[in-house]
């Protein structure tokens, strides 16, 4: 019976970090001023971040999202339909892969979260 709480415990844990992560890189996308490119076109990141929730949204519904390196995977990383990668450009930097970008931004706040403890 322990081992059952211990572990229902730890998944509550897990998805409570997992809730702040992704909360987190929401708020940091739509604070980015960045451009999005999805299937060709350019967004803003207010767009962006309206597109990314609600296929996120449709992920949770259906039980697909249980960490937020899925959710970056599956709901900011690249079309459904098209399979094409999201790009992020920010200011004159050259476009890079949003799922470089989100990670690179989950790595940070991680680091920054494992210090405050």
């Amino acid at each position: 019976m322990a081992i059952l709480l211990s572990s229902t415990s730890y998944a509550a844990d897990s998805k409570d970090k997992m809730d702040k992560e992704i909360l987190h890189l929401f708020v940091y996308l739509k604070n980015s001023d960045c451009e999005f490119n999805r299937n060709g076109k350019w967004y803003n990141a207010e767009e962006a971040a309206k597109h990314i929730n609600k296929k996120f949204q449709y992920l949770i519904k259906k039980g697909l999202i249980n960490s937020t390196e899925q959710f970056i995977d599956q709901a900011a990383s690249e079309s459904s339909i098209s399979r094409k990668s999201y790009m992020v450009k920010c200011g004159e930097s050259e476009p890079i892969k949003s799922s470089i970008w989100f990670k690179r931004e989950l790595t940070s706040f991680r680091e920054i979260n494992s210090s405050n403890r």
